[in-house]
């Protein structure tokens, strides 16, 4: 949690809040990708980019796994897994 934490606020900012959600909340699932969230109090340059390097660094940090970011802030557009991911995810 704190390597997460650390990535995301050396990427996006220090006031950036990172959410954990989808299969990873249960225990008892197995397997699957890390969805995160993260949430920032300003609209990004470029959103996809800024996505794709929390990612990748993400996933070298811990050995390969599949990593799946998605970017919540002022002037982009939410979808339906946003709503999930900020109404059911777990702030890191």
């Amino acid at each position: 949690i704190d390597r997460i934490r650390e990535t995301v606020r050396l990427l996006a900012g220090p006031q950036a809040t990172v959410r954990l959600f989808g299969s990873r909340l249960d225990d008892n699932a197995r397997g699957g990708d890390m969805d995160l969230l993260l949430e920032l109090p300003y609209t990004p340059d470029n959103a996809a980019l800024l996505a794709a390097r929390v990612a990748g660094r993400l996933s070298r940090l811990m050995q390969g796994r599949k990593v799946d970011v998605l970017i919540a802030a002022p002037g982009l557009q939410l979808s339906s897994v946003h709503e999930v991911a900020l109404r059911q995810g777990v702030l890191l």
